[in-house]
């Protein structure tokens, strides 16, 4: 039976820690310090994938409001363009 992990670079403790100092940098409201060593690992990766979720979901209200306000047509053609063309980003 062969390795299926051989050829793949393993990723370090200390690796880890510096990618989950990255993602609690991103939220709001969080403390960069490194000295604040109370919350967890397993609390930052939560916190991240509920403000995921709560961008997702800010996303796509703004999404659906963009959508019916060029339905109405309650704004000018160039705006609703401008509108369109980042719909299709999203």
């Amino acid at each position: 039976m062969s390795n299926r992990r051989e050829g793949v670079s393993r990723i370090t403790e200390d690796e880890i820690n510096e990618l989950i100092l990255e993602l609690q940098a991103l939220l709001p409201n969080s403390s960069t310090s490194r000295c604040n060593s109370r919350v967890t690992t397993s609390k930052i990766l939560k916190k991240t994938c509920n403000y995921i979720k709560k961008m997702h979901k800010e996303v796509d209200n703004l999404s659906d409001r963009l959508s019916a306000l060029v339905a109405s047509g309650n704004i000018n053609e160039i705006d609703a363009d401008v509108i369109r063309r980042l719909l299709q980003h999203v």
